[in-house]
C-alpha cells in the first residue's frame, strides 16, 4: 500500500531546517508502518526502538540528555552502526519512556546531524500533560486513516485517482458509476489500514467487519488502561453517543445525548482526552465567517466527529447488505456517514469550522480558509441540490466561491461550483 504521508517525510530529510520529527495519530492509524516503509526506501538502515516492546530502555533518557550516550546505548540495544543521514532513529511509542519527549529537544541541540523520528499511541494524551515539552525544537506531522484516493490506489485503481487529479471532468463523468461504488465501498471499509490490506485482497465484508470491531476492542482497552479510572465510565459513554450524535438532523454536540441531565462540565475531562487520543475530531462553530476563521470560533457551540467513517459504520451496526441497495448508504442517518467521510477529507488540507445563525436555521456545514478566502462548503447525500443556505451565506457574504459536494457530476455554475463526493481530495 501506498500512504501520501511519505512525501511529507521526505521533505523533512531533505530539508536543511530538518528538527526531530513526531508523528501523532490514533493506534492502528499505521504509523509504524510508515517510518519503516519511509526508511526501507530513503536510508540504508534503520535503529528501531519500540519502548513499549523493550521496556528494558525505557530509563534511557532519565540519568541525562547525553546524546553521544544515548546514540551509543541505540546503537548497542538494535545492532545498527548509526550514521548521520544513512541511519534512520525511530523511537517508537516514545510516551512509555521517561524523559523520552523532553529528550529531542537536545537530539535537536547537540546532534541535529542525526534523523529521528518519534511516534506513539495516545502521544497526544502525552503531550498534553507534557510539564517539559521541547517548544520549537521539533517538528510535528498528523497520520490521519487512509484517504479515499489512498483506498483507491490500494485496491489497484491508481489509474482513477490521476484521472481525478488533472480534473478531466469529461472523463471523471465516464467512471462516474464506478466511482460511486468504490466510495460506497470506503464508506464501509474505511481507512484503517488493516481492514483497507483485508478488503484489498479479498473482497470479505465479514472480514473487514471483524478487524474493524476488534480496533474498536483495542480502544476501549486504552480507556480503561491510561485514562483516570474515574473518567473511563464518561470517556466509555461519549465515545458510545458518537452514531446518536451525528444522526440528529443539527449536528451539535448535545450532552443530553450522553447522558439524560448531563452537563458540560461532567464531560470536559472526558471529551479532551478522546480527542487528545486522536479518536474524535472536533469541529468549532464561528460567530461570524470572518478571516482568520479560528478568531471567531465559538467553543461552546461544536460538533464532534469519529476517527474514521468505517469505524463509524461499525460502530453504528451498519449492514454489508447496504452495498448494494442503491445510495442508500450515502444518507444512512441522514447522512451522518457522508458529512464523516468530507470532514476527514478536509482533514488532509484544512482546519474546517462550521457556521450556524442564532435564531435561524442558516447553518453552512464547513467553512474554510483558502487563497485569503472564506470558503463555505455545503454536504449533499446522494445528488440533492437544494442549497438554501448556501445560496443565503453567498448572498450576505458576497463570498466569491462556494462548494457544494454531493453525487452529481462535476460542474461550474455563476455562484457555486458543485463537486463530486468522490473528487473532494482536488478541492
Amino acid at each position: 500500500m501506498k500512504r501520501y504521508a511519505i512525501d511529507i517525510l521526505v521533505k523533512w530529510k531533505e530539508s536543511p531546517r530538518r528538527k526531530p520529527m513526531i508523528i501523532e495519530g490514533a493506534r492502528q492509524v499505521g504509523k509504524t508502518w510508515l517510518v519503516k516503509e519511509f526508511a526501507a526506501t530513503h536510508y540504508k538502515n534503520i535503529a528501531y526502538v519500540n519502548f513499549e516492546e523493550q521496556t528494558f530502555l525505557r530509563s534511557l533518557f532519565l540519568t541525562d540528555y547525553d546524546t553521544d550516550r544515548i546514540i551509543n546505548a541505540i546503537s548497542a540495544a538494535t545492532h545498527v552502526n548509526i550514521i548521520p543521514g544513512e541511519t534512520l532513529i525511530f523511537f517508537d511509542e516514545i510516551q512509555e519512556a521517561d524523559n523520552g519527549v523532553a529528550a529531542l529537544k537536545y537530539f535537536n541541540e547537540n546532534a541535529g546531524e542525526q534523523h529521528v523520528i518519534a511516534a506513539g499511541s495516545l502521544l497526544g494524551i502525552e503531550l498534553h500533560r507534557h510539564t517539559s515539552f521541547p517548544v520549537g525544537k521539533v517538528q510535528f506531522m498528523t497520520l490521519n486513516p487512509m484517504s479515499f484516493f489512498e483506498f483507491l490506489d490500494a485496491i489497484g485503481e491508481d489509474r482513477l485517482t490521476e484521472i481525478i487529479r488533472n480534473k478531466d471532468w469529461t472523463t471523471v463523468n465516464t467512471f462516474a458509476p464506478k466511482l460511486s461504488e468504490y466510495l460506497k465501498q470506503y464508506y464501509y471499509v474505511g481507512g484503517m489500514p488493516e481492514a483497507v490490506l483485508a478488503f484489498s485482497e479479498d473482497h470479505d465484508w465479514e472480514e473487514v467487519r471483524d478487524i474493524q470491531n476488534e480496533i474498536l476492542k483495542s480502544y476501549d482497552y486504552d480507556f480503561s488502561k491510561h485514562a483516570p479510572a474515574d473518567v473511563v465510565p464518561r470517556i466509555r459513554m461519549l465515545w458510545n453517543s458518537l452514531p446518536a450524535q451525528l444522526s440528529k438532523e443539527n449536528r451539535k454536540f448535545i450532552y443530553g445525548l450522553v447522558k439524560e441531565g448531563a452537563r458540560a462540565r461532567e464531560y470536559e475531562i472526558a471529551l479532551q482526552w478522546l480527542f487528545d487520543g486522536g479518536l474524535i475530531h472536533r469541529v468549532n462553530n464561528v460567530t461570524a465567517p470572518r478571516l482568520p476563521l479560528k478568531s471567531y470560533e465559538d467553543k461552546s457551540a461544536f460538533k464532534i466527529y469519529a476517527l474514521d467513517v468505517g469505524l463509524l459504520a461499525a460502530m453504528s451496526g451498519l449492514d454489508s447488505s447496504i452495498i448494494v441497495e442503491g445510495n442508500r448508504i450515502f444518507t444512512e442517518f441522514t447522512g451522518a456517514l457522508t458529512e464523516q467521510y468530507v470532514l476527514q477529507e478536509l482533514l488532509l488540507s484544512y482546519d474546517p469550522y462550521y457556521f450556524a445563525k442564532k435564531n435561524s436555521k442558516l447553518e453552512i456545514d464547513f467553512l474554510i480558509q483558502k487563497s485569503g478566502q472564506v470558503i463555505p462548503i455545503e454536504v449533499k447525500a446522494e445528488e440533492n441540490l437544494k442549497a438554501r443556505s448556501l445560496r443565503q451565506f453567498v448572498a450576505d457574504n458576497e463570498s466569491e466561491t462556494a462548494y457544494r459536494v454531493s453525487m452529481s457530476n462535476y460542474r461550474l455554475e455563476s455562484w457555486l461550483t458543485n463537486l463530486p463526493l468522490y473528487a473532494l481530495e482536488t478541492l
